[in-house]
């Protein structure tokens, strides 16, 4: 199989799709791999680190994608991108359907067949390729939620530990999973008085017997979440339904229940947000006021840390890329039934029923695409 790693294009965006050592790795299995020329800067490869292990570079994206059997990448293709996908080819990367029409519109239309790193699972549950991500994004969002709250961003001016006779801010975190234990280790170990607000019981205990009271726990009621919303500095979303839309879980309304320059960081704004105000933003103009509240919301945090980034995500996508190569996408799902939930969009046809119930559009079965 022929895979090619065109450069990011989404503003801010240094991570790459593929690692020197991934293209190594597929060149060992007998396939070829084309690199666009730069790809890999951002996150500090260069291209003859990508021709060392076997890579050919390309000049151009419209290259990679014009002889390329199997696109790898980061972000969910740009418009520009989605013009040069064809009938057949494979594309493996992040897409975050469900908040997009256009996007989820363009990849039907293309007849191309798309698997999406955030819906795949593994036999625990989780999201193994999403997960890398995920706490990166977590440790990221007290950090950068501690540069929202300095008075010159607009913010509270409130330093996460406080000092000696000054208390320190306080963090609520809404969602106990992945993101959200990241995000509260980090702010707690700030310095912050951090709780973290969940609807799974166990999870709670879990958190509790893990941390031993490095944060604190509460169910996350309707009538709880208004309650510290009321005395929170720093509000961090970090609810996920896999696939799906995310909820909405702090009302605009809410807003002026809130304190004036409180910084509210949405981690699942890939999804849609899960505050009613969230809209997406970039890391060149991260943040933005509304009623007297701060909010960072920008699309691609872990482009930030870019090289840590790549390098997680590069050493939990390479099995599923090199799976999809030897294999073949149809067997390798066929043999994974992991794989075959990140099938989202396939020859014309949607795939993934989340996407389908949030953007109100047909949807054939996986099982019954991978047979087409």
């Amino acid at each position: 199989m022929k895979i090619g790693c065109p450069t990011e294009i989404k503003p801010q965006e240094f991570r790459v799709g593929l690692m020197p050592t991934a293209a190594q790795e597929a060149v060992a299995n007998g396939h070829e791999v084309v690199v666009q020329s730069g790809a890999g800067a951002g996150s500090g490869f260069t291209d003859d680190d990508y021709r060392a292990a076997g890579a050919v570079i390309l000049d151009t994206a419209a290259e990679i994608f014009a002889t390329a059997d199997m696109i790898v990448k980061v972000k969910e293709p740009q418009a520009i991108e989605r013009k040069m996908l064809r009938e057949g080819q494979l594309l493996f990367t992040y897409l975050h359907l469900a908040p997009d029409p256009d996007q989820t519109h363009d990849l039907i239309a293309s007849g191309c067949t798309a698997i999406a790193y955030e819906t795949v699972t593994d036999a625990q549950g989780g999201l193994p390729l999403l997960a890398p991500m995920s706490e990166v994004a977590g440790r990221l969002a007290p950090q950068v939620g501690a540069w929202t709250l300095q008075k010159a961003n607009g913010g509270r001016g409130v330093l996460m530990g406080g000092v000696p006779g000054v208390g320190p801010a306080k963090v609520m975190v809404i969602g106990g999973g992945v993101v959200g234990t990241h995000a509260a280790r980090i702010a707690a170990g700030m310095g912050a008085d951090v709780t973290v607000l969940d609807r799974s019981l166990p999870r709670m205990r879990y958190l509790d017997d893990a941390f031993g009271g490095m944060f604190k726990t509460g169910y996350s009621s309707a009538g709880y979440t208004a309650e510290l919303l009321e005395q929170a500095d720093m509000v961090i979303g970090a609810v996920l339904i896999p696939g799906a839309a995310a909820p909405k879980l702090v009302s605009r309304a809410q807003l002026s229940s809130m304190k004036a320059g409180a910084a509210l960081v949405d981690v699942a704004i890939d999804q849609g947000g899960c505050f009613e105000t969230s809209k997406a933003t970039t890391h060149a103009d991260p943040i933005y006021e509304v009623d007297g509240v701060m909010h960072y919301c920008v699309a691609n945090m872990p482009g930030a840390v870019a090289r840590t980034s790549t390098i997680a995500l590069g050493n939990a996508t390479m099995p599923f890329m090199l799976a999809l190569a030897n294999k073949g996408w149809r067997k390798a799902c066929e043999d994974d039934p992991h794989l075959l939930n990140g099938l989202n969009v396939h020859a014309g046809k949607l795939t993934y029923y989340a996407v389908g119930e949030a953007l109100g559009l047909d949807v054939l079965s996986p099982s019954l695409a991978v047979k087409q």
